[in-house]
C-alpha cells in the first residue's frame, strides 16, 4: 500500500481509503489498488502492480464496472502520469477539470 500512499500526493482529488485510491464522479468512479506480484523467482526490489479499474454510473445510478489495466513502473512520476493519461482516455475528460467541476 506504500505506492497508494505515494501516489495520494500526485492525485490530490483522490480519496485514499486504506485499501485503495479513489476519484469519483456524478458518471465514473475509479479505483486504484496494489497488488504484490506473486513471482516468487523475482527480485525483492520489483515495483507493486496497481490495476486502474473505471466505473461508469447507470441512469439507475448503478456502478459498472468498464476498463481496467494493470501498470508496473518503477518510476513514481512516470506511474502517476501513465495512470492519469489511460484514466483521461477512458472517461473521456480531464481528470483534473472533471473532478473540479
Amino acid at each position: 500500500m506504500e505506492t497508494l500512499r505515494l501516489l495520494r500526493d500526485y492525485f490530490p482529488m483522490a480519496v485514499y481509503t486504506g485499501k485503495c485510491l479513489v476519484f469519483i464522479s456524478e458518471d465514473w468512479r475509479v479505483e486504484l489498488t496494489e497488488h504484490q506480484d506473486s513471482d516468487f523467482t523475482r527480485s525483492e526490489g520489483t515495483a507493486s502492480i496497481i490495476r486502474v479499474r473505471v466505473f461508469k454510473r447507470t441512469l439507475q445510478g448503478d456502478l459498472i464496472p468498464g476498463h481496467y489495466e494493470d501498470f508496473q513502473l518503477a518510476s513514481l512520476g512516470e506511474l502517476a502520469e501513465q495512470i492519469e493519461k489511460y484514466v483521461q482516455l477512458a472517461i473521456g475528460a480531464n481528470l483534473r477539470e472533471n473532478v473540479e467541476q
